[in-house]
């Protein structure tokens, strides 16, 4: 009975982190990584401090989504992010809400 409960847990804790890896690699695929990253700056912010600005506000999932479809200026500095046309709404969406997980 142990043996089986371990293993429902750990089963859980792998479903439960495959939607964020899976995230991750999306980043990774659209070339977001390439301006972006987890927990520092690079050319823009880091996305943690994406979550801590925007983590908790009505509608920020849709608000950033919009941003990584059409691009954005002036929100975090003159650098502006371009569109990233590789990206259609559902896996914008699925983005941002992942980005909003990461404070």
């Amino acid at each position: 009975m142990k043996r089986v409960l371990l293993t429902l847990a750990a089963l859980t804790a792998v479903a439960a982190a495959t939607p964020a890896m899976a995230d991750e690699a999306m980043a990774k695929a659209k070339n977001c990584m390439a301006c972006h990253a987890i927990d520092k700056k690079v050319v823009g912010p880091a996305y943690k401090d994406v979550a801590k600005k925007f983590g908790g506000q009505a509608g920020a999932a849709d608000m950033l989504a919009d941003k990584i479809m059409k691009g954005s200026t002036g929100t975090w500095g003159p650098v502006p992010m371009p569109p990233n046309t590789n990206v259609n709404a559902a896996e914008a969406k699925s983005l941002a809400t992942w980005i909003l997980t990461l404070k």
